[in-house]
């Protein structure tokens, strides 16, 4: 008897048909009833190539949460977006078309960046297509569209008005490429090869020195004060002297402090404005004057005298070559430090003096820690990162930023007696572009008003997506059937940002939690156990492989090969075997 079926194993060109079937058919579009299950899903990020195949790998995860709770009885809310702001879309406009964004009008610029991550963005959504995604493909949404920056807009209004920003001028971390201020939570550390310098700095009046390490000699220009630990009995005959700084020939005084640790260095420290974020905590407890040794354009100020106009590391290259020549040097040892890198950039952060506006969110740490022990986690041991995160914030959060791309800070300024002022919600605003909507100004009746120019931390957009998704403000009916939603699945990486944010904001918008249970997955790595990127060459495109493998196997090995919450290694042989089972 012959077989029914010719084919031996499955053909991936079947699944076009399928696909175009469930399309026509509408078979995954949402209307809310009364068992709703809402995902919170992670809107992708087109940059550069859209994604790779650890990524495509997550999705597709993703969607396997929504299958298995349609098979539960659920009505799937399955929203699918997309993340368009910021510095990425920045950097790649600056490359695609070969310009820079301060050197060109803004609006323009603001208009290359609108289109620019089309193609990216289609390729994109091609992929989940073809992965068999089930979302919802015909109401996906952008995080740049109007609709999207005027909820944005809505909520810093409404928490504006509680009392929960201000404006205020501190020690920032700078970003000095992409030329803004960037939260903590946007930082990562790497250990980074550096030179640790021991400085001879001499006693005043007296023919005695003491031996002060530093990674950063640069910053002696900066240097406000010695410190060194009470206990440290080396140096007590000398607290309260004072005490020469090599190359600048400045006074400053030796003091103790318990932060000096006695096994690092010398054990004494010499505490600049800002090398890092302990030289920030005690000029603020010992009330210091800071020095602006290091600019805006991220090279040494005028204070740095024949230094000016360097950047920090050509600076530390040529004051080294300088405390040698003048015998202020004792020894010099190449060690690993552990560094502040930009998340973003990738460029070693710095602290810079600026005005900022701050949403408040050390006072609410403890509420915070409790929500976060109520969550259900997926793996339970990720709910640790957010907890460890939550120990480490002591300050207020940024959420002002110095860059073009993004969705504009609603704020008006009285251009007689500078009184900041902010429209209704509902529109979306523009003010470096537009006429305040309020017509005298509430202090001074004056009717002459400058409209501010930073945009919002992305990160003030992506923290709202709950609320988005579900039409806060604008359907409440639709709102009460799909808020809060069922679970965030993410990537373990944005723990700290996108789901501690989250959890903040609508907390404080609404009062409930935005979900009850948050799915953590780890990094898709290559076969050797690297992370991917397109830097290193070892990103595998998704798109050939499902072309070629059909998606079932795709998921298939997907849902085989990873352990939830731990990374995974990508091997496209290995998909190839799944394909024959």
């Amino acid at each position: 008897m012959e077989p029914k079926i010719s084919e031996k194993a499955w053909n991936p060109e079947l699944e076009k048909n399928i696909l175009k079937q469930w399309e026509e058919d509408k078979i995954y579009d949402f209307t809310p009833k009364e068992n709703n299950f809402t995902i919170d899903t992670p809107p992708p990020y087109p940059s550069g190539r859209p994604w790779h195949i650890g990524a495509a790998a997550h999705y597709s995860q993703i969607d396997m949460i929504a299958r298995t709770a349609r098979m539960a009885g659920k009505n799937v809310y399955f929203p699918i977006g997309i993340d368009r702001n910021g510095l990425p879309v920045e950097l790649y406009t600056e490359k695609k078309h070969k310009i820079r964004m301060r050197e060109t009008d803004r609006n323009e610029f603001l208009g290359l960046c609108k289109n620019a991550l089309d193609d990216l963005e289609a390729e994109m959504i091609l992929i989940m297509k073809s992965l068999g995604i089930s979302g919802d493909f015909a109401n996906y949404y952008r995080t740049d569209s109007e609709e999207y920056r005027t909820l944005t807009q809505s909520t810093f209004i409404d928490l504006w008005k509680k009392g929960q920003v201000y404006l205020a001028n501190r020690p920032n971390n700078y970003d000095w490429i992409s030329g803004t201020t960037i939260a903590d939570a946007e930082i990562i550390h790497e250990d980074i090869q550096t030179k640790l310098v021991y400085m001879k700095f001499k006693i005043k009046d007296t023919d005695q020195e003491i031996i002060i390490a530093s990674t950063r000699p640069e910053l002696l220009c900066a240097c406000r004060t010695i410190i060194v630990n009470p206990e440290d009995e080396r140096y007590s005959k000398y607290i309260g002297k004072k005490i020469i700084v090599p190359i600048t020939n400045a006074e400053v005084e030796l003091t103790t402090h318990n932060s000096a640790k006695q096994e690092f260095g010398s054990g004494a420290v010499m505490v600049c404005s800002y090398g890092d974020q302990n030289d920030v905590a005690l000029f603020r407890e010992l009330q210091l004057e800071e020095i602006i040794a290091i600019g805006l354009n991220g090279r040494m100020t005028e204070v740095a005298g024949e230094y000016a106009g360097l950047k920090p590391k050509q600076a530390r290259t040529k004051i080294i070559e300088d405390l040698e020549t003048k015998g202020f040097v004792e020894k010099i040892e190449d060690i690993i430090h552990r560094t502040p890198i930009s998340e973003r950039s990738k460029a070693p952060i710095e602290i810079i003096p600026m005005e900022e506006y701050y949403l408040k969110q050390k006072e609410k740490v403890e509420k915070m820690k409790k929500i976060g022990e109520e969550l259900t986690f997926h793996p339970t041991m990720h709910k640790q990162i957010l907890m460890n995160w939550l120990e480490s914030i002591n300050i207020d959060w940024p959420i002002s930023r110095r860059r073009f791309y993004g969705t504009e800070i609603p704020i008006w300024y009285c251009k007689k007696c500078s009184e900041p002022h902010v429209p209704e919600p509902g529109k979306y605003y523009k003010p470096w572009n537009e006429k305040c909507p309020i017509a005298n100004c509430t202090k001074c009746k004056s009717t002459e008003f400058i409209g501010e120019e930073r945009t919002f931390d992305t990160w003030m957009d992506s923290s709202v997506s709950p609320l988005f998704i579900s039409k806060f403000g604008k359907d409440e009916e639709f709102f009460k059937k799909v808020y809060p939603a069922s679970i965030r699945p993410q990537a373990k990486d944005i723990v700290r940002t996108w789901l501690y944010y989250t959890l903040l904001r609508c907390e404080e918008l609404t009062g409930q939690k935005p979900w009850s249970e948050a799915w953590v997955m780890g990094y898709g790595l290559d076969e050797k156990g690297m992370k991917m990127s397109k830097s290193k060459g070892n990103a595998i495109d998704p798109l050939p492989v499902i072309e070629k493998l059909g998606a079932d196997t795709f998921r298939f090995w997907s849902a085989s090969e990873i352990n939830h919450g731990y990374d995974f290694r990508c091997n496209e042989q290995k998909i190839e075997s799944t394909r024959k089972f």
